[in-house]
């Protein structure tokens, strides 16, 4: 259920994406005041393809968030354990109980000062 889920939710966003930029900015019948495109529009009537498009918005949105919402709760109620169940412990000796393993820490190799390299000495601009 989760995979066909997924697989659903991903092609809405794919199609919300899609729809998106198929729609006009809100500046973009500044131009037509103009004299531009005006016989373009006559194609879908006086207000042009803008409600139809609004309309597949508003469903491919209310579907994303659906999937949305159905995923994380399918997500949230299938976990088995948690993450640091699988961490590794170790006895310690006073004590007899078990703490996580510190990790390793690996030294940085250091420079003898004498094997330091040399402050670069001040330019002589003055001469």
């Amino acid at each position: 259920m989760a995979t066909l889920l997924t697989v659903g939710h991903i092609a809405v966003c794919l199609f919300l994406v899609i729809i998106v930029l198929l729609q006009h900015g809100k500046g973009a019948d500044a131009g037509a005041a103009f004299g531009g495109g005006g016989s373009s529009q006559s194609v879908f009537g006086s207000e042009g393809p803008i409600p139809l498009l609004n309309k597949i918005t508003t469903l491919a949105a209310i579907v994303f968030m659906v999937t949305s919402v159905s995923l994380a709760y399918i997500s949230s109620t299938s976990s088995t354990g948690s993450v640091m169940s699988s961490a590794v412990t170790v006895p310690t000796a006073q004590t007899g109980q078990t703490v996580p393993e510190s990790p390793k820490i690996i030294p940085m190799p250091t420079v003898a000062p004498e094997e330091a390299a040399p402050a670069p000495e001040a330019s002589k601009a003055n001469e």
